[in-house]
C-alpha cells in the first residue's frame, strides 16, 4: 500500500480544513464568534452519539441546503 507524503497529507489536511471552514460560511455563520461555534458542533457531537433520529433529521437539512445551490 503506498503511504501519503507528508506534503501530500498536509495538503489534503489544508483542503478538508478549507471545506470545512466553507461550511460555517454556507450555514450563515459566519460572523458568530469562534466559542459559539465550537460550543455547538460539541453539543451537536454529543447528540449525535446517542440520537439517530436526531442525525437523520440533521442531514436531512444538510442535503435539502446543498440541493438548493446545485452541489
Amino acid at each position: 500500500m503506498l503511504r501519503m507524503t507528508t506534503t501530500e497529507a498536509r495538503k489534503k489536511d489544508t483542503r478538508d480544513k478549507v471545506e470545512l471552514g466553507g461550511l460555517i460560511v454556507k450555514a450563515g455563520l459566519r460572523y458568530e464568534k469562534r466559542a459559539l461555534l465550537l460550543g455547538a458542533l460539541i453539543d451537536i457531537r454529543r447528540r449525535l452519539n446517542t440520537d439517530e433520529t436526531e442525525r437523520k433529521r440533521l442531514t436531512s437539512i444538510g442535503e435539502e441546503a446543498f440541493g438548493n445551490d446545485g452541489e
